[in-house]
């Protein structure tokens, strides 16, 4: 059946893998490619790092509490005179997690023993600077948290606490 076929038809087996190669080729770049695009693209499930949280209510928070949520890598400060802040938990210093030591009342770096009072201020450096503040809004005695844009301060001031 070949022999009917005139020169210009005619594919050769390099040719017809050439283009077989070519069309695998970009196939799997444009794959990759895909699984790059999604891998970069952040992932912002709610209640989740990165999101806007929903916490509880107000009523669920007694004063002079601190309360650690895990997967919004903050700490929901009550104070005593019933105003809230949500501390980042991560030193200004090194990056480290800071946990909170109930039976000093403050917050207590492992790496470099930086310590923060409950509104977050350095007490004892190495630290620069207090512990980053998250945004928070309270609706209807709900309180939720913005974990998606950590404020950075230079000091504690009341006006960062925030009132239900």
């Amino acid at each position: 059946m070949s022999e009917n076929l005139s020169p210009e038809q005619k594919v050769s087996r390099r040719d017809f893998l050439k283009v077989a190669w070519g069309f695998f080729g970009g196939l799997a770049l444009l794959e990759t490619g895909g699984m790059v695009l999604a891998y970069l693209q952040p992932r912002l499930a709610e209640g989740e790092f990165g999101s806007l949280i929903t916490i509880g209510l107000v009523d669920d928070f007694p004063p002079n509490s601190v309360t650690h949520l895990t997967n919004g890598r903050f700490y929901l400060v009550r104070l005593a005179d019933g105003g809230f802040l949500a501390l980042y938990h991560r030193c200004t210093h090194l990056g480290c997690t800071v946990p909170y030591d109930q039976t000093q009342g403050k917050f207590i770096c492992p790496c470099h023993s930086s310590e923060f009072d409950q509104q977050g201020a350095v007490q004892n450096p190495p630290a620069p600077r207090p512990l980053d503040l998250f945004p928070i809004t309270i609706e209807n005695g709900e309180i939720k948290v913005d974990t998606g844009s950590p404020i950075q301060r230079a000091a504690f001031d009341p006006s960062q606490v925030v009132y239900p």
